[in-house]
């Protein structure tokens, strides 16, 4: 699916999503990642939900985000509460939700203006 491009040129938006992928301003990604407004952190290690351990969100806390939206590929899958905790610990709320509905949640709120990172399992 292509999504439509942001007003704002300067800062990450997907623009398209599909089975295997998702698209960054335009480039193509086809390995998990963390997408944030002024950075992508490409390779992110994490292949499969039971992978994720709390250590794989350290790299998003220095860009301080108010909120992680946590794709889990093509299936919603809920996190062990404790991954979750950790956030929260940390002052950032998580969302969880597939990684299609995470790829329009993330533009939504980036319209709005929030300060928002997209941990995306591919």
């Amino acid at each position: 699916m292509k999504l439509h491009l942001s007003k704002f040129s300067d800062t990450n938006i997907f623009s398209g999503y599909g089975e295997g992928y998702v698209m960054v301003n335009q480039t193509r990604y086809e390995h998990s990642l963390i997408v944030l407004p002024d950075k992508v952190i490409e390779n992110w290690p994490v292949k499969a939900l039971g992978q994720l351990e709390s250590e794989h969100f350290e790299c998003i806390l220095p860009f301080r985000p108010e909120i992680v939206l946590l794709g889990t590929g093509s299936n919603f899958n809920f996190p062990h509460h404790s991954l979750i905790n950790h956030l929260v610990k940390s002052g950032i709320g998580i969302e969880v939700m597939d990684t299609k509905a995470t790829c329009r949640t993330y533009n939504i709120l980036i319209e709005e203006g929030r300060r928002v990172a997209a941990a995306l399992l591919i």
